[in-house]
């Protein structure tokens, strides 16, 4: 049982079904942010991956739908959706062990261990920034308790040799992501999410190397919308972000690996 009761939570499909996640009715509920991240990670089947804040398991859980054989392991701090990723895990055949824990104090079991891949999607907002109304799941999901910096240090501690990290955020955290990269994570990449043509991305993902020593990468976006502008309802994604959103396609990362 998860610690929310049967009528506070629906189940709603992922990668057109291949993926099926109980989210909470009201709280923080995942997007298409989860299901980028899991495209983007060029991982293959035998590695390891952690996820921290994995929420109710969507990234993971979308990951592990398109690469099987895969290591999970979750970290995520709010105890009623760590319980909740794990149901997700079982109804969804995946791999995917989760610890509830604050990633600043991991236990011992985790500290020990290093992982192939990191991946996670911190909040989006800072401290103070952010305040929605009465909600505590969505208030920690979104406004930052824990230090953007911290995370990216834990996923660098956490990182095998040569071992990726990816994370999405939004583009005004990217200066904080840069420093917190310095001198731990190396050939850093970045790839904007474009929402059309001529729109400023929003969101970018961060790609990031232990021991990396490539130069630093600005790609060009990946716009996520056909046109200029919405002109009809219903939706409006390329045929490259269908192929990601339904199918559980590979994100085109635009560097050689």
């Amino acid at each position: 049982m998860s610690g929310f009761a049967d009528n506070e939570l629906t189940c709603n499909d992922f990668l057109g079904g291949r993926v099926r996640l109980w989210q909470p009715v009201d709280g923080y509920r995942a997007g298409v942010d989860p299901v980028f991240l899991a495209a983007s990670v060029p991982a293959i089947s035998g590695q390891s991956v952690l996820e921290l804040g994995c929420g109710a398991g969507a990234a993971a859980l979308c990951l592990a739908a398109r690469v099987p054989g895969l290591h999970l392991s979750g970290v995520e701090l709010q105890a009623e959706y760590a319980e909740l990723a794990r149901k997700n895990a079982v109804e969804n055949g995946a791999n995917f062990e989760v610890v509830q824990a604050d990633l600043s104090a991991l236990p011992s079991e985790l500290r020990q261990r290093q992982f192939d891949h990191v991946i996670a999607n911190p909040p989006y907002y800072r401290l103070g920034a952010h305040s929605p109304a009465a909600d505590n799941g969505r208030q920690i999901a979104l406004g930052e308790q824990t230090p953007l910096a911290n995370w990216i240090e834990v996923a660098a501690r956490r990182l095998a040799p040569r071992g990726y990290l990816h994370m999405i955020q939004r583009v005004e955290r990217l200066p904080d992501m840069l420093s917190a990269c310095s001198g731990r994570l190396g050939s850093v990449e970045i790839l904007p999410l474009g929402p059309r043509i001529g729109r400023a991305a929003e969101l970018l993902i961060l790609r990031a190397r232990k021991g990396g020593r490539a130069d630093f990468k600005l790609h060009a976006p990946l716009v996520l919308h056909v046109g200029e502008r919405h002109i009809r309802d219903g939706e409006s994604y390329t045929p490259e972000v269908m192929k990601i959103l339904r199918e559980g396609a590979e994100l085109p990362w635009p560097a050689a690996r």
